[in-house]
């Protein structure tokens, strides 16, 4: 009996926000899988160990999450004035597909250190102390995002005392500017309004904002799905008729942002539009067991992600927040207090997030030109992952 050998491929397994995925430099790809395609899609869902029917990856680098399934493609930027073309890709958990429909945002804060380890910014521009600035080209939504990555004796500096709500150990911090956030050509309120009328199959009308920000993101009330906004994971991925709720909001949510024509197709399309509900301030206690007071905090945002609530909030759906939370009317900006501002913090269940915007009203439509926020990185593991022969290389 002949058995398929296994293959090795350069790879870095990373950290970056709160997520984790690997990564790859496109050059070190095999042959099939440098281009978009089946080939390219096979091979990463073997990589993660997708689609798994158990829902662990044990076959697999996945870690049977949203944060944990992801995959990043880098390469020497195509575009003026960019360092590195930066292509993500949700890796489904259990089915056989790759979702390349929108950017990872915590991923983002890898993307700049992986580029400066591997060779794709130029050495003359790496200090010996100092930071770099690594202009970023974000292939999936065609956007520019700025990284300001730390330097110390001439390597990146990953170790540091910037604490992350979400991630155990401290770490260096690192700057995320995304540029003219709004995902894609369109409107950042696809509808043309900052509230919508929001008709959901067993839940009546919902009030919604539907914002392309960072990533596209429908928000609703908390109260209006009854919840009070300081749920934790248990409290919602527990519940099978929650989740199937919210799959709902969200597939009617994208048929009435054009992101779909019908709400069959939301089942092919899990990585975007994303959902959250708001709410005002309130104290609540963290998953990590530290204590969130309603006095340090502008409102609460719970987010879903891949179907299920996430554990902290996706660097792309902070954008979306803080996008609307600067624009008077919206959801965010009401729960948040309902006046003008150019940062926010908001409460999230595995503590806070503080994200900036700055937001102006151009010839009768509202116009982003960049949202901050700090987050951190590290290399987790180098080397080669390994894949049998039969998944196409």
């Amino acid at each position: 009996m002949t058995h398929a050998p296994q293959v090795r491929i350069p790879a870095t397994y990373m950290r970056g926000g709160t997520s984790k995925g690997v990564f790859f430099n496109l050059a070190e790809l095999p042959e099939a899988a440098q281009a978009p395609g089946a080939a390219r899609d096979r091979l990463l869902l073997r990589v993660i160990g997708s689609p798994d029917p158990y829902g662990k990856h044990t076959d697999g680098m996945g870690g049977a999450t949203s944060s944990t399934s992801k995959t990043v493609i880098l390469s020497k930027s195509s575009q003026p004035d960019h360092d590195v073309d930066y292509l993500f890709g949700q890796v489904s958990i259990d089915k056989p597909f790759v979702d390349w429909s929108g950017n990872c945002g915590n991923l983002s804060a890898a993307v700049g250190p992986f580029a400066i380890s591997n060779g794709l910014i130029d050495a003359d521009r790496i200090p010996k102390d100092g930071i770099v600035t690594v202009r970023i080209w974000q292939v999936n939504i065609g956007k520019t995002i700025v990284a300001q990555v730390p330097i110390t004796n001439g390597e990146v500096q990953e170790t540091g005392d910037f604490e992350l709500d979400g991630v155990t150990f401290p770490a260096a911090e690192i700057e995320i500017e995304f540029m003219d956030p709004a995902d894609g050509e369109g409107s950042i309120f696809p509808t043309g309004n900052l509230v919508d009328d929001l008709e959901v199959p067993g839940l009546g009308t919902l009030k919604a904002t539907m914002i392309n920000s960072g990533i596209p993101t429908i928000f609703v009330n908390a109260d209006a799905i009854g919840y009070r906004g300081t749920e934790l994971q248990g409290d919602i991925n527990e519940d099978k008729t929650a989740l199937e709720r919210f799959e709902t909001i969200r597939a009617y949510g994208a048929v009435k942002m054009g992101l779909i024509d019908n709400i069959a197709e939301a089942a092919d399309r899990q990585h975007t539009p994303k959902v959250a509900f708001v709410s005002p301030p309130a104290d609540y206690v963290a998953s990590s067991g530290k204590p969130v007071q309603a006095d340090g905090i502008d409102l609460l945002v719970r987010a879903m992600s891949m179907g299920k609530l996430h554990h902290a909030m996706m660097g792309t759906a902070a954008v979306a927040i803080g996008t609307a939370a600067a624009i008077p009317g919206t959801l965010v900006n009401l729960a948040a207090g309902g006046k003008d501002r150019t940062a926010v913090r908001f409460g999230h269940p595995s503590g806070t997030l503080r994200v900036g915007a700055e937001a102006k009203l151009i010839n009768g439509e509202w116009q982003v030109t960049k949202a901050i926020m700090s987050r951190s990185a590290r290399v987790l593991m180098e080397g080669s992952v390994r894949v049998p022969v039969d998944a196409p290389t």
